[in-house]
């Protein structure tokens, strides 16, 4: 299962990144190449379609992540979080306390 999610999550992102490409912006990007004059998409061209085509794209993404991650965590059943060693470094308690250092002595006047 895992393997197929795996799969289409490389496609999905290829098509988001070619999606998000394709859009038009002020520089125009890829879109130029799209041939963004037809009529195909309606009087206001693709921008409308790409949009949602994007939106419906990431959602899609999003939800194969996710998914991708409870099946896989699912298949090892192993946590990352277990690996974790932990050092306890205690410090010996000394029975009498360290001295505070005497003030110097003021120097001798003559």
């Amino acid at each position: 299962m895992t393997g197929i999610l795996l799969v289409s999550q490389f496609i999905l992102a290829a098509v988001l990144t070619v999606a998000v490409l394709l859009q038009k912006s002020s520089s125009i990007g890829l879109g130029a190449y799209s041939g963004s004059n037809e009529s195909l998409f309606g009087a206001k061209g693709p921008a409308g379609f790409m949009a949602k085509f994007t939106f419906v794209v990431g959602l899609i993404f999003v939800v194969n992540t996710i998914s991708l991650g409870y099946f896989y965590n699912q298949e090892k059943n192993v946590s990352i979080a277990e690996d974790i060693k932990i050092e306890k470094n205690v410090v010996p308690v000394t029975p009498e306390s360290p001295k505070a250092p005497s003030a110097p002595a003021a120097p001798k006047t003559k």
